[in-house]
């Protein structure tokens, strides 16, 4: 009878480790511009996030060329995307992410989105500038932005990702049970979501509330379906290996005005998005290791991660090659005189 009680409460503590785990998602303040100056010797890339898209840009650039191809999650880089019936080129200019000093918090992500003064709904939304990678592995960054590729360059199945640590990425999630945003309110009546993307690639849409306050608040969302007490679970087996972790990734905010408020332009300010959420998988001492037997989860990572970056070097290469196309002159070049033509 003890020997059944003591096995009863190890399943319970077992059980109850897998739940209300915390970690941010993504923390603004890390996202700082800190290497690769401009003319004006202003940072405009952000070290721990760069990413190198040279090697899928293909043999027809030059060397000189590729060594520009560079981008990385700083937050003047980030996207304002609006609704198709408010892309004006007016509205779309006027809509960006820009640092900002917070005396509280220190660099926050400050956000101008410049919708339509007509009544009408509308809609932003404010996006990373590349899929955030879920696989990438970790490496060293120089101040020219050069990344030290690992020596195996492949993943790894120990350790953390580049993403990870409220750079986008949390691993082993399962069910979620709270998100938070602090989120700095101007007394908008918008309405504002999380956009979280799940290892299946699909997108959830996690409505925050509204932004009608002022100075900083924490939005929460309570999942409604979260199951608090074991005994109330579903209890279900499942093969432990060769199953890969999933993950959540952050996909961007969306932003809503509704036709009877006010348009024109919305401001606002983020600091940080964080999660809690049960593990997918408890971590065990096990006495195989399977995965350096096999390396199943490791193919199928390398592989993801391949897939990743040829869909990330893509999309950055058509915007490489637009920015080359666009024009740079601002006025015209003044017409010669007759005695200088002579």
């Amino acid at each position: 009878m003890k020997r059944i009680f003591i096995l009863v409460a190890i399943a319970l503590f077992a059980a109850g480790s897998l739940f209300a785990d915390e970690a941010i998602l993504i923390d603004f303040s890390k996202l700082v511009a800190d290497i690769i100056p401009n003319q004006d010797d202003a940072p405009t890339q952000n070290r721990a996030t760069m990413m190198d898209y040279a090697n899928v840009a293909g043999g027809s650039f030059t060397t000189e060329q590729k060594s520009v191809m560079k981008t990385s999650l700083a937050i003047p880089n980030w996207e304002v995307v609006l609704a198709s019936s408010s892309r004006t080129v007016d509205n779309q200019i006027r809509s960006y992410t820009v640092e900002a000093p917070s005396k509280q918090f220190g660099t926050v992500m400050g956000v101008r989105v410049h919708f339509p003064v007509e009544p009408f709904h509308s809609w932003a939304i404010i996006k990373p500038p590349f899929d955030i990678p879920a696989f990438e592995a970790s490496a060293e960054i120089d101040d020219e932005g050069n990344i030290q590729e690992p020596e195996s360059g492949e993943f790894t199945n120990t350790g953390s990702t580049r993403f990870e640590d409220g750079f986008g990425v949390i691993k082993n999630v399962g069910t979620i049970k709270s998100v938070a945003v602090n989120a700095y309110g101007l007394n908008f009546p918008h309405s504002l979501a999380v956009i979280l993307v799940d290892s299946q690639g699909n997108e959830q849409y996690v409505n925050m509330g509204y932004l009608n306050y002022d100075g900083w608040g924490e939005l929460r969302w309570d999942n409604p379906s979260y199951v608090v007490h074991v005994r109330n679970r579903e209890l279900r087996l499942y093969p432990l290996y060769p199953k890969s972790t999933p993950f959540i990734k952050f996909g961007g905010f969306l932003v809503q005005r509704d036709a009877a408020n006010e348009g024109g332009d919305f401001i606002t300010y983020f600091k940080d998005v964080k999660v809690i959420y049960d593990k997918a998988v408890l971590e065990t001492d096990r006495d195989i290791d399977d995965e350096s037997l096999w390396n199943i989860i490791r193919d199928r990572e390398n592989a993801k991660k391949a897939w990743e970056m040829s869909r990330f070097g893509q999309n950055q290469v058509l915007r490489y090659l637009e920015s080359q196309k666009q024009a740079t002159e601002n006025s015209f070049t003044p017409t010669a005189t007759t005695n200088e033509q002579q």
